[in-house]
């Protein structure tokens, strides 16, 4: 055997002894108290130590996988949308979700998106104004029924997803128009015509405080 097959065999024997013990750590941490499992845990070698750590903690060898950065930020952001408009954890995570792929599709920022929403109906899905404007961004489908007719027709805007799609491309659409953000956003509401900019200035508040949670929640984690 010349010297790389024997390096190779003695590596895999390493890994291979090493593999045994925490096995055999997993299945005796299911029985042992957890004092001993502590005494086992500190006579396994340095290297399989996290493995059987985890191994004994919860019967088994795969450790969950850490979440990324970006779902630790739309996290954080979802926790701040369902405290501040009580709503439900598993909604506000799907608006998040859903306003960060409509932002990527049409290239709008997700927050200012989500602010929208806030202003316009604070999160309900089903709300509807006394001008036929509906849902989560407040559409109001006569105007753009050439973009509903993807989706289903006007009935669809009560749906969450297509809701914050189609009202992504409005405000898109209405941003190149005019090629100013707050010209966009009072035109999105129908105010084009106000000179103190009042909706402009409610959507930007909800946008910087949802993008100061945003900023916090890309901070790198101190121990």
């Amino acid at each position: 055997m010349n010297t790389t097959l024997l390096l190779a065999h003695r590596a895999y024997a390493a890994v291979k002894g090493t593999l045994a013990l925490v096995g055999a750590a997993a299945l005796l941490g299911l029985y042992l108290t957890p004092a001993a499992r502590e005494t086992l845990l500190s006579l396994l070698p340095r290297l399989s130590v996290p493995f059987a750590e985890t191994a004994v903690a919860a019967g088994s060898i795969q450790p969950r996988p850490a979440q990324s950065a970006l779902e630790l930020e739309k996290q954080a952001i979802a926790e701040f949308i369902s405290r501040r408009y009580r709503v439900a954890g598993e909604a506000a995570s799907a608006y998040v979700a859903t306003a960060y792929y409509a932002g990527s599709l049409h290239g709008v920022d997700p927050v200012l998106i989500l602010a929208v929403m806030a202003i316009e109906s604070r999160y309900n899905p089903v709300a509807e104004s006394v001008m036929g404007a509906k849902g989560l961004m407040q559409v109001i489908p006569k105007y753009h029924l050439e973009k509903l007719s993807d989706h289903g027709g006007e009935d669809a805007l009560l749906n969450p997803e297509v809701n914050i799609l189609v009202g992504t491309q409005i405000l898109r659409e209405y941003h190149r128009r005019l090629g100013e953000l707050e010209a966009a956003l009072q035109m999105y509401a129908g105010a084009l015509d106000d000179p103190a900019s009042q909706y402009t200035a409610k959507v930007l508040a909800e946008r910087s405080r949802l993008e100061a949670v945003r900023q916090k929640a890309r901070k790198p984690q101190t121990a």
